[in-house]
Order: C-alpha cells, then sequence, then structure tokens
C-alpha cells in the first residue's frame, strides 16, 4: 500500500467512531457504516484556503452517506480497489482505479461504499474557490452551482491531466523542502488542478469553456462580447460597443436585451464585478483594501458599489476579501 501524503498524518486507527471523526473534521460531516472488526483507516490530509488534499483509505468494507455540503465540491479518485457510488437524484458510478472517479454534488445527498483494498485521494474544493476560477476562466460571473456529472473519466486525455496533476501536487506537498515551502508555486498548481477537474469533469459550462458554444446564439453580438471581455478594465460606452459590433447603438439595445435580456451596460457591470470578486478572492485583506480593487475595475461610487455586489453575490465585498 503506497500512502500519499505520509508526511501529513492526520489519523490510522482501527475505531469506527475515530475514524468517522477525522473524516467529518477534514472533509464532511457523514455516517460511517463498516466491518468494525477489520478496520484499519489510514487519513493524511493538507488544506489551504484553496483546497484540501488527501488520501484515505479503509482496508475494511465501509459506506459512507454524506449530506449536502451546500459549500464545497469533493473529488474522489480512486488509485486502487473499488468503490460504488450514488447520489440523491438517481446517479450511479462504479470507481475503478486510475480509471474511473467521482465528483461529490455540493447540493445532494451521496453515498459511496468502498471494498477493503480501495484507496483513493480526495480534494475538497470550496465553491467559492472554484467558481472564482471557473469566472476568471470563462470572463463571465458564475453565480450558480458548476453541475458536474457524477463520474470522471480519468482515461480521457483530461481526465489523465486531472490524475496526474493531483498526484503530482501530492507528492510535491510530501517533501520537505517541496511546494509546502513555496506559496506562491503551491497556488498556481492548485489553479491547474482546478483548470483540469474543471476541463475533466463535464458540467453546464463545458461547452462554453471549451470554447465550442453555438456563436451562432449571439449572432452579431459575439464580437461585442469578446471585446467587452478583453477590454474590461478599460473605458467602454455604448458608442464604443456600437462600432466594435458595427450597428447602431439603437440596434446595440435591442439585441442585447433580446439576447441575454440586459441592457450593454449592465452585462459590462456583471462581468467587471465578476473580475473584482476574482480579485477579492486572491488577495490579502491585511494589505489590500477593497475601494482600490474596485476603482481599478471602474467602480468610484462606493456605496453603490457595495449595493451592486451585494445583489450580484448575495454578501458584500469586504466579506469576499476576508475569505
Amino acid at each position: 500500500m503506497q500512502q500519499f501524503l505520509a508526511s501529513v498524518p492526520v489519523i490510522s486507527t482501527r475505531s469506527l467512531e475515530e475514524a468517522r471523526d477525522a473524516v467529518t473534521r477534514v472533509y464532511l460531516p457523514h455516517d460511517l457504516v463498516g466491518s468494525a472488526d477489520a478496520m484499519n483507516m489510514h487519513l493524511n490530509a493538507i488544506t489551504d484556503r484553496r483546497m484540501t488534499l488527501g488520501y484515505l483509505t479503509y482496508q475494511a468494507d465501509a459506506e459512507l452517506t454524506m449530506p449536502a455540503t451546500e459549500d464545497c465540491y469533493h473529488v474522489n479518485l480512486t488509485v486502487a480497489g473499488e468503490t460504488r457510488a450514488s447520489r440523491s437524484d438517481g446517479g450511479r458510478e462504479h470507481t475503478h482505479p486510475h480509471r474511473r472517479g467521482v465528483v461529490l454534488s455540493p447540493v445532494q445527498t451521496n453515498t459511496v461504499r468502498w471494498t477493503p483494498d480501495a484507496e483513493q485521494l480526495i480534494l475538497k474544493i470550496p465553491r467559492t474557490s472554484l467558481e472564482s476560477h471557473l469566472s476568471d476562466l470563462l470572463g463571465n460571473p458564475v453565480t450558480q452551482v458548476v453541475r458536474f456529472d457524477f463520474g470522471l473519466d480519468l482515461t480521457t486525455p483530461a481526465g489523465r491531466t486531472l490524475l496526474r496533476s493531483v498526484e503530482f501536487l501530492a507528492s510535491e506537498l510530501d517533501k520537505p523542502d517541496g511546494l509546502a515551502c513555496l506559496p506562491s508555486a503551491r497556488e498556481q498548481l492548485e489553479a491547474y488542478v482546478m483548470t483540469a477537474l474543471l476541463h475533466a469533469g463535464r458540467h453546464q459550462y463545458s461547452d462554453a469553456l471549451s470554447g465550442s458554444e453555438d456563436e451562432r446564439r449571439l449572432g452579431r453580438l459575439a464580437p461585442v462580447i469578446a471585446f467587452i471581455e478583453q477590454h474590461a478594465d478599460d473605458e467602454i460606452t455604448p458608442e464604443v460597443l456600437a462600432r466594435v459590433g458595427c450597428v447602431s447603438v439603437r440596434t446595440l439595445h435591442a439585441s442585447f436585451s433580446e439576447q441575454l435580456g440586459e441592457s450593454p451596460m449592465a452585462y459590462v457591470r456583471r462581468i467587471r464585478l465578476s473580475r473584482v470578486r476574482a480579485e477579492l478572492l486572491r488577495s490579502d485583506p491585511l494589505s489590500v483594501r477593497v475601494t482600490d480593487i474596485a476603482v481599478r475595475w471602474g467602480f468610484f461610487h462606493q456605496s453603490r458599489f457595495a449595493q451592486q455586489y451585494r445583489d450580484e453575490f448575495n454578501e458584500l465585498p469586504s466579506v469576499t476579501l476576508r475569505r
């Protein structure tokens, strides 16, 4: 049995209760049913603000039932043995080592049954981390849960990239002079892991992320949308956007209203708010002020900005920064 992250042990125990308490503490509350006489559970894990990465094995038959967490995605990558998983929408998955994994939805109840030889690398990623990262990749606000397909195919190019990146992250964090000592490099690799996950798993943003979303849906707005995403920090007016789209300002407004249900400048504001949020989540609250970031993205009236931000993300920008 190869134990990943052996330098950061959390617990090794034969107690069902201790095993449940440790996984609850590191990952999420759950019910654990298992073969208490055979249990030989090992959990190693390391956590920072972007994600938790851990290695888990029970060395016994075990069944975990996990209610919706609402605030985190959990990614199970099977590296030995097998698991059978189900969730409250009727989804079923059977994982195999280095071939199949699962993404546990934060808004559904999930059950995973482990074989005695099962071993997994498990990621816990806060919704704020993954959704703001996806927002950066898309150049658009992400304000709803990412609805991943239950299963992860680890045999596709994207799936292999995800598994390799997680295994590499685990091996580097296990070294005394590795990424654990290099915060900036660790942050970049963790961002890469999130990118790999978003490409490996299928979800409602996959087409937009891969660039295969049907541009005909936007019609003449496609170049305008691309311009806004590329120049969100520049001065943008309806007249500028009309010239980009080779239409009149009146036609521009009508097209935005018909296709996106909002005005051109309302769309610009949403893009800028998403960029502010992404920057707040990356920033150190001890050295950065909300006002400075807001002004950099064109928000000069602070009380109005705070209300617009709260309307968009259901929290004040100062709360986001403190994350």
